[in-house]
């Protein structure tokens, strides 16, 4: 028996670990497929992706449509405005009708209830691009962009500091635990993850506000102190969290010279992490930006072009 075909990709929760971990070595052959060949077999023609957003995106959308590009297929975007997601229609009533247009819905979505509405609704794969409650196909890049530069992840420790509430790091702690990586989230008191998502992670995962918690890990792991729709909190928040800064001291701290740095992006530069660190030798930033291509790839070979997991 092969590793079971997934419907959707909704969250990671949902995933068990060797359907995780055949994402990721499609992710591997399809990457090095491009590389090696100069492009990828077109296993998606034909095939389209219709791409729902309420939020703002580049990487999200550059990456998804590419990929369905490179593959063959084609990807087209539908704004807030045009569509009005729970206001002018909603979930169900978008994805009945996207079902009968298109062969899958990538959504960029406030509300996680949103997506799972679509999945319920339509009768296509759904992808979620992120949601309020998780951001999978952001921590299936992060553990690939992991695996492609340390190898072997198991035992391995990756440091979340900041907002240990917020959508990356719930996905984040999932997708380590699928592989055998230790999570600290490192998090001041009031913004550190609600227990059951620590509890139902299947990592190992420890969460303190003491810095000294990044001592010896292998990557140290920020986002932004102020995520979308969470404007109204911002002053609050600037008000928290600078001791949580990702500078050169707290890289210092981990005692580890070879420690990598991780942001999903976009950064608020000098805010949560400074330039030193973004554009410095321990920065592997852009080349985990670039890897939402090849992990996007991976869910749409799977879901739309039917490419088994192995």
């Amino acid at each position: 028996m092969g590793i079971p075909a997934l419907t959707h990709f909704l969250d990671l929760a949902a995933l068990s670990d060797e359907q995780f971990r055949g994402l990721l070595r499609l992710a591997k052959r399809l990457k090095d497929e491009r590389r090696t060949r100069g492009a990828n077999q077109p296993i998606l023609a034909g095939k389209s992706l219709a791409l729902l957003f309420q939020k703002p995106s580049l990487r999200t959308r550059v990456s998804f449509e590419m990929g369905m590009q490179h593959l063959g297929g084609y990807a087209f975007y539908l704004s807030p405005a045009e569509v009005g997601l729970g206001s002018r229609e909603s979930a169900a009533d978008v994805a009945r009708v996207l079902s009968g247009y298109a062969d899958g819905i990538m959504a960029r979505v406030f509300a996680h209830q949103d997506i799972v509405d679509l999945a319920e609704w339509g009768t296509v794969p759904v992808i979620n691009g992120l949601s309020d409650f998780s951001h999978p196909c952001q921590a299936l890049t992060d553990i690939f962009t992991a695996w492609e530069v340390l190898g072997d992840l198991e035992d391995r420790t990756i440091a979340y500091v900041g907002d240990g509430a917020n959508n990356v790091a719930t996905s984040l702690m999932m997708a380590a635990g699928k592989v055998g990586m230790n999570v600290r989230i490192i998090s001041p008191v009031g913004y550190m993850p609600d227990p059951t998502v620590v509890e139902n992670s299947g990592a190992e995962v420890s969460v303190t506000d003491d810095l000294e918690g990044v001592g010896g890990v292998d990557i140290l792991y920020t986002d932004v102190w102020t995520s979308m729709g969470q404007e109204a909190e911002r002053d609050e928040r600037l008000a928290v969290f600078p001791p949580y800064q990702l500078n050169t001291g707290l890289l210092a701290r981990t005692g580890n010279p070879q420690a990598l740095v991780m942001h999903c992006l976009p950064a608020h530069r000098g805010e949560e992490i400074t330039d030193e660190v973004a554009d410095g030798p321990a920065s592997i930033l852009f080349p985990q930006a670039h890897n939402r291509l090849h992990a996007q790839k991976a869910i749409l070979a799977h879901l739309l072009g039917g490419v088994p997991l192995e």
